[in-house]
């Protein structure tokens, strides 16, 4: 049995790791600059889900370039991880293209409207006049 959170902090390693890795040892003009934002450790440490995003990579298919590359560039990351660490096993590198950078501000902007729409709702009176920034005063 592993012990509570050994998940997590292989995740922590792996992302900061592969953060330097794609960095400062990878030569591929493909890749540009990478952010490496969540790893997700399977329970068993035996996979590694490493979501990554790019402000270069525009497209979808820029952004399924980049993470062609990186998955094709795995073996690589996990033989450079193996040698810096002390477990038993390094987890198996799966590269995902994080949406959740370009979903976050639709999504907030969703959620105010949907605020806005139930204040109005319940007391229009106080929606009449706004703040810069969309606030009832008062």
């Amino acid at each position: 049995m592993t012990d509570a959170g050994r998940d997590l902090r292989v995740g922590d390693f792996v992302r900061d790791e592969l953060a330097a890795i794609i960095q400062r040892e990878m030569r591929d003009p493909r890749i540009g600059m990478v952010s490496v934002n969540e790893v997700r450790v399977s329970r068993d440490l035996s996979y590694a889900d490493v979501y990554v995003s790019s402000l270069d990579a525009r497209t979808k298919a820029q952004k399924d370039e980049l993470v062609g590359v990186l998955n094709k560039a795995a073996g690589f990351f996990r033989s450079e991880l193996a040698k810096r660490h002390r477990m038993r096993t390094t987890p198996r590198i799966r590269v995902h293209y994080d949406r959740l950078i370009e979903e976050g501000p639709r999504m907030d902007a969703l959620i105010d409207r949907a605020v806005r729409a139930d204040h109005e709702q319940h007391d229009p009176a106080l929606w009449d006049e706004r703040d810069d920034e969309g606030q009832p005063h008062g």
